[in-house]
């Protein structure tokens, strides 16, 4: 084991200790969560034909809701979050109570988080860990989120809408019917999926041309109209501009600085001519104004960036560890 191996074990080890330590031995802990538990009821008080779900504060007094058979009511209990100011201040008997569900989440989330920053250090197996979760997730969680907001509504819904209301969807339109012409994306789909055979892979090779083809078509239009169109639009301001009638400096300054600098960053790239004489001048100010563009872009990416971190870190030193309390949530603790 080399001495730098050595020294960060003892300082993880270190700082293992003071956590279980804050964790067990200090009067209010770290990283607990609380959920407020409510009760919800549902009853169906519509006929064969059409459901009508209400919940149990909305039926009406002259409706015996014993009578109503089992398979039309549903109930759950939902889950709100809560804080530890909010469970302390409840009073005897209260639904505030502690999820140690929750309470797991956040000490993964914060150990993921550590082992993501660990990457400062160097590359190491933790960080490789927390990258690999992080994308195996991501995208399980698209995989899904399509399937429910893109294939059963917009596939299956459209090619059995009676079946996907009894199944999945209840909130469907009554007014959906069945269109068969959505056979042609399944069997566009089911050719993309012939890829993952061993023989034929060159069938998925049509759908997917058709998909790029028609993306690309679509997406043309749209940043015809949003890249090129609104940019001239919005480039063509008067130079002249009153307010009330009363001659507007600024406003005026700002559109010619911007004609300005639209002007001659076309003239940077119109290479017809040779940058020579006035015609390199007006390009020389164009490099200027592309420069302050890109300056000024980097650095809004940064501070975006920056305030990602000083998210993560809000996160470590309120939510998990409990050595901040920015909104007293926890009683000033």
């Amino acid at each position: 084991m080399s001495r730098e191996t050595t020294i960060w074990l003892i300082v993880f080890l270190i700082g293992a200790v003071m956590l279980f330590g804050r964790a067990m031995f200090t009067e209010h802990g770290m990283a607990r969560m609380y959920v407020e538990e409510s009760p919800r009821e549902f009853v169906d008080l519509g006929d064969e034909d059409k459901s009508d779900w209400v919940s149990m504060d909305e039926v009406p007094e002259d409706v015996e809701v014993s009578a109503i058979p089992a398979d039309r009511r549903v109930s759950w209990t939902s889950q709100k979050t809560s804080n530890y100011g909010e469970f302390v201040q409840q009073p005897a008997g209260g639904n505030i109570q502690f999820s140690l569900a929750r309470s797991i989440g956040v000490w993964l989330a914060a150990l993921f988080t550590l082992f993501v920053l660990s990457f400062l250090i160097k590359d190491n197996p933790l960080y490789k860990v927390a990258e690999s979760v992080f994308v195996g997730i991501s995208a399980a969680y698209w995989m899904v989120v399509a399937f429910w907001d893109q294939i059963v509504p917009n596939l299956i819904g459209k090619l059995s809408p009676t079946f996907v209301r009894n199944w999945a969807m209840p909130g469907l339109g009554e007014d959906a019917r069945q269109e068969l012409i959505y056979l042609i994306p399944l069997v566009l789909g089911m050719m993309l999926l012939w890829r993952l055979s061993p023989k034929g892979g060159w069938i998925s090779r049509w759908p997917m041309a058709f998909f790029i083809g028609t993306f690309c078509g679509l997406r043309l239009i749209r940043f015809l109209q949003a890249d090129f169109l609104t940019q001239i639009r919005n480039s063509i301001d008067p130079l002249y501009v009153t307010e009330g009638g009363v001659f507007d400096v600024w406003a005026s300054l700002a559109n010619i600085i911007l004609l300005i600098g639209v002007l001659s960053c076309l003239v940077y790239f119109f290479f017809s001519f040779e940058h020579k004489g006035i015609v390199g001048r007006i390009a020389k100010l164009g490099i200027w104004f592309l420069m302050i563009t890109f300056g000024a872009g980097f650095g809004y990416t940064v501070m975006g960036r920056i305030a990602l971190l000083a998210i993560r870190l809000e996160f470590l030193f309120d939510d998990w560890l409990w050595l901040i309390d920015p909104t007293d949530k926890r009683l000033g603790i």
